[in-house]
């Protein structure tokens, strides 16, 4: 059995999609815990042995020789929770006794860590990057970066003997695709601008307030939630090689490109309309990510990259367009 903590969550429904449609897998225990209201919509499509609320999950594991791996997407992922002690304990010491779980009964462990835990830091060829030896010099910006980052630590100062057979972590960048509508304000700027557009038949994007970018050329690296899921089944299995991995496109691209490009999809010329940024984002706003690649490409992944204009051509006639919007 295949355990995806998250399952009901963005990136782990998509995870769960791509086991249960590219490798044939049905043997799946969902754990999460459903908020929105219409979460339940991202398993409706799924098949799966069991689903358990996220409180469930460790009792549950109590004896069983079962497990063929834990793939860990669930945590609070909203960038503006304030909330420390929740960050704590949902983002690091879930996490912590998953991990030692794993290591105590010998089953591979795949987690979410999140470009988020980069900051502002960039190296010197202006891409998201570290190595083990670097990684506590990395500075988030919130609480949320943080957490991942602290986790990050944890697992890198682990003994061997505390250490699953094999694992990997993520650092997910700008992620979009179907099934992230009950991320709200986190969901991403693809699904914002399809809604808003529909709506008022413009985009509001954020107006720049540093000097040298222009307005709407904030860069991100946008990568396919698709891409996300193939590469997690990957080190599933092919266990390619203990680590954490930036887990982009390797190519950055401006949020005018993402919201021309939805616009596009949809048969319809591009609206833009720029507005200030929201005070709670000042001082804490990304203006550039790029994934360095090379770490997860040594690692054998080799697997091209959904390219900007036909990932959002398909999230946005596949999915956005469709009255089941669902994946």
């Amino acid at each position: 059995m295949i355990v995806i903590t998250g399952g009901a969550g963005f990136i782990g429904s998509i995870i769960a999609w791509h086991l249960n449609t590219k490798l044939k897998r049905d043997d799946l225990v969902i754990v999460d815990s459903i908020a929105h209201k219409d979460q339940w919509q991202n398993l409706a499509h799924r098949q799966y042995a069991q689903y358990l609320d996220k409180d469930q999950l460790l009792d549950w594991l109590q004896g069983r020789a079962d497990i063929e791996a834990i793939i860990h997407m669930g945590a609070i992922s909203s960038t503006t929770e304030r909330d420390f002690n929740k960050l704590v304990e949902n983002n690091i010491h879930y996490s912590q006794n998953l991990w030692n779980w794993c290591a105590a009964n010998h089953v591979p462990f795949l987690y979410a860590s999140s470009a988020a835990t980069y900051g502002d830091g960039v190296n010197s060829k202006g891409e998201a990057d570290y190595d083990d030896a670097s990684i506590d010099n990395l500075r988030p910006l919130n609480g949320y970066g943080y957490s991942k980052h602290f986790f990050d630590q944890w697992v890198l100062r682990q003994t061997p003997e505390n250490t699953p057979p094999s694992w990997a972590g993520f650092k997910f960048f700008n992620v979009y695709g179907p099934n992230e509508y009950h991320k709200e304000r986190m969901a991403s700027v693809a699904f914002h601008t399809f809604n808003q557009f529909s709506q008022t038949g413009t985009m509001k994007l954020f107006k720049s307030d540093k000097a040298g970018v222009a307005d709407g050329e904030q860069q991100r690296d946008f990568i396919y939630v698709k891409d996300c899921a193939n590469i997690v089944a990957d080190f599933f299995l092919h266990k390619n090689g203990n680590g954490i991995y930036n887990i982009g496109s390797g190519t950055a691209r401006s949020f005018k490109d993402l919201a021309a490009n939805v616009m596009t999809s949809m048969g319809k010329t591009p609206h833009i309309t720029y507005i200030d940024m929201p005070e709670d984002l000042r001082g804490k706003y990304q203006y550039f990510t790029e994934a360095n690649m090379a770490r997860l490409r040594k690692a054998g992944y080799s697997a091209p990259f959904t390219s900007l204009e036909d990932g959002v051509k398909d999230y946005v006639q596949n999915y956005l367009m469709r009255v089941d919007p669902y994946c």
